[in-house]
């Protein structure tokens, strides 16, 4: 059985907002890792619920939060003006996480824009974690940001639902969920994501164990340009896994068991990595 929790964090600037945290335990099973799940853009943490409970069905005690402006979080929707924020918002949750379960390997999975996020928190907080993982990440070059920045007038044009998931439930669940932004990006946020690509680029790599997931048909965020993303962030311990046919949500694909499989058994390495294992 998993328990969960909802509560709120101050969150935003000075922490004058209310960041939307949710955690995930097993009730019977004791965890010997922590995950924190970063979520993408426009979308929220209860989209990622069976990922949870997948993961602590398999060791993990999970957290996650909507970032500000998104889900149950406070914050003009979808507006970011500097995502260093939303990283500082992420250590926060860790914060609240580690006054539970201080000794454990840090995982953190971030997709999409939030592996982004999640890859500059490695970059910025090199000793809060053990492993990470990123799923569809916008990194390296990511042409829908240029061109909108080109554009006198950001057109109105929503994710396309089926470029999600070959599953068609994904795409209509999606369409249907009211807590998920419909409209169109919000030109400080288009600007703050190209500021957070050059400060990626320039970090340069983490100095902890990497898995890339992402689908040869994801069209949101091409393999091509994440690829040189993730060579640049890459260290020594770097795995890569594309899946054949899938589109931009891997954890929400036909094949999702076998991405969720694939997260556990990094993570198990990662634990027994910081446990001196072989």
């Amino acid at each position: 059985m998993i328990s969960v929790r909802d509560w709120n964090l101050p969150g935003g600037p000075q922490g004058s907002q209310r960041l939307h945290v949710r955690a995930w335990a097993h009730a019977e099973a004791e965890p010997d890792h922590l995950v924190v799940l970063v979520h993408g853009y426009g979308e929220h943490i209860g989209r990622y619920e069976h990922v949870a409970r997948w993961l602590c069905e398999h060791g993990a005690v999970c957290y996650g939060a909507d970032h500000r402006g998104h889900g149950l979080s406070s914050g003009e929707r979808v507006l970011v003006e500097d995502f260093a924020g939303i990283v500082e918002d992420v250590h926060r949750v860790v914060t609240q996480a580690r006054s539970a379960y201080r000794s454990l390997p840090l995982v953190l999975v971030g997709h999409s824009m939030g592996g982004l996020v999640a890859a500059r928190y490695a970059q910025t907080h090199p000793g809060e974690v053990a492993g990470l993982v990123l799923s569809g990440p916008v990194l390296g070059e990511w042409a829908v940001v240029d061109r909108l920045l080109e554009a006198d007038e950001i057109p109105d044009e929503p994710v396309d639902p089926a470029t999600l998931s070959r599953d068609p439930g994904v795409g209509a669940a999606y369409a249907a969920d009211e807590l998920v932004w419909h409209g169109p990006f919000k030109r400080p946020t288009v600007r703050a994501l190209r500021v957070e690509l050059d400060r990626a680029a320039a970090a340069g790599r983490v100095g902890v164990p990497l898995l890339w997931l992402h689908g040869s048909d994801d069209r949101l965020v091409p393999l091509e340009g994440t690829l040189r993303g993730v060579l640049a962030l890459a260290g020594p311990d770097t795995a890569a896994r594309v899946f054949p046919g899938a589109r931009h949500e891997v954890f929400n694909e036909t094949n999702r068991e076998e991405v969720l499989a694939e997260v556990s058994r990094f993570a198990a390495r990662v634990v027994a990595g910081a446990r001196g294992e072989r």
